[in-house]
């Protein structure tokens, strides 16, 4: 059983991420196989130096510098899926491969991708929109405007709820905790 793990940035999804690593089940993490990707050394730095040279810096990609470059020019957001997809995709392809009864994907655009046509179930992690800016913004790595670029290329958090098969509330990590544990017995 394949859970596809979303939800808007704030919202809690990596904390409700490691809510499933504490029952035991495997989590496939898209952001953190991003992480490795642009770090020095791995797969996507060249090809993205090739790209966008303004957001390599010390063998590395500058995600701050790309994400400001990607806010001037909406078009490069293409060419970097473009770059980035197929690495995510392979490693994705190779974590499935782990036998388990549950496993999860925690993938932050998983409808925006077309991901969720991969999974057998999607829960969504939510939180009222007012603790969801409070939460990006207390974090002091992006500005109001920054934010709102990204949830405008973000699918709105009603939609996603819409197509939900769980909805995790992550107001407070109890209710969260008891909604993953629910999911677990379910589906595990």
């Amino acid at each position: 059983m394949i859970l596809g793990l979303t939800g808007s940035i704030g919202m809690g999804k990596s904390t409700t991420a490691q809510m499933f690593r504490d029952l035991g089940v495997p989590v496939w993490d898209a952001d953190t196989v991003v992480h490795r990707l642009y770090a020095p050394g791995g797969a996507a730095v060249a090809p993205m130096a090739a790209a966008f040279s303004e957001a390599v810096r010390d063998g590395a990609v500058d995600r701050a510098a790309l994400r400001d470059l990607v806010a001037r020019d909406p078009a490069a957001l293409a060419v970097v899926e473009g770059i980035v997809h197929p690495f995510v995709a392979a490693d994705r392809a190779a974590f499935l491969q782990v036998s388990a009864p549950l496993v999860v994907l925690d993938i932050p655009l998983l409808f925006e991708t077309g991901a969720d046509a991969q999974v057998d179930r999607i829960a969504v992690v939510s939180a009222p929109a007012p603790l969801q800016r409070a939460r990006v913004l207390e974090r002091g790595t992006m500005t109001e405007a920054q934010l709102d670029a990204i949830l405008a290329r973000q699918m709105p958090d009603a939609d996603k709820r819409a197509r939900a098969d769980y909805i995790i509330d992550s107001t407070d990590m109890d209710t969260a905790r008891a909604a993953v544990a629910r999911i677990v017995e379910e589906l595990g």
